[in-house]
């Protein structure tokens, strides 16, 4: 994957959300994401569990927070990359190597989550729309991705 087209653009109900891919961290997490972007899987899913100061989760085609791609789960790929504001990342389950098609943005530092989940990119705009993400576990009415590609 070259530079030119390691960038993911979400946009959200209320705008675009620019991500910066790190194939540097996670070139399988990356590969992953990217494939089911530009599949469309990700287009009206909604952010499931988006909580006020810490993050906001979503990928699971079911909304329910158990689901994922038909795709087979991933191996972990962590890195010391820190759990910052802005940084996009992999959700999972107590197996570090479950990780699927669910993700999470930081909306805050959350540094304790530093080396157990794997960086895959980071916000370099429009992070006020994932502000904007109705909060709750699940929110009453999510927020969601209304499409997600790769840029050529």
């Amino acid at each position: 994957m070259s530079d030119a087209n390691n960038t993911l653009v979400m946009t959200l109900e209320g705008g675009d959300v620019t991500i910066r891919l790190r194939p540097d961290l996670a070139p399988k997490h990356v590969e992953r994401i990217s494939t089911l972007a530009d599949k469309g899987f990700y287009d009206g899913v909604v952010f499931h569990r988006v909580i006020d100061g810490f993050m906001a989760q979503g990928g699971d085609p079911t909304g329910t927070g158990t689901g994922g791609s038909d795709e087979p789960d991933l191996p972990a790929e962590f890195s010391k990359e820190p759990h910052i504001r802005g940084v996009c990342s992999m959700a999972r389950t107590m197996d570090p190597n479950s990780a699927n098609s669910q993700f999470f943005i930081c909306l805050d530092d959350a540094t304790f989550l530093d080396g157990q989940y794997t960086v895959w990119g980071e916000v370099t705009s429009g992070m006020e729309h994932v502000d904007a993400l109705p909060k709750g576990e699940p929110p009453r009415e999510p927020g969601k991705i209304v499409k997600a590609r790769t840029t050529a």
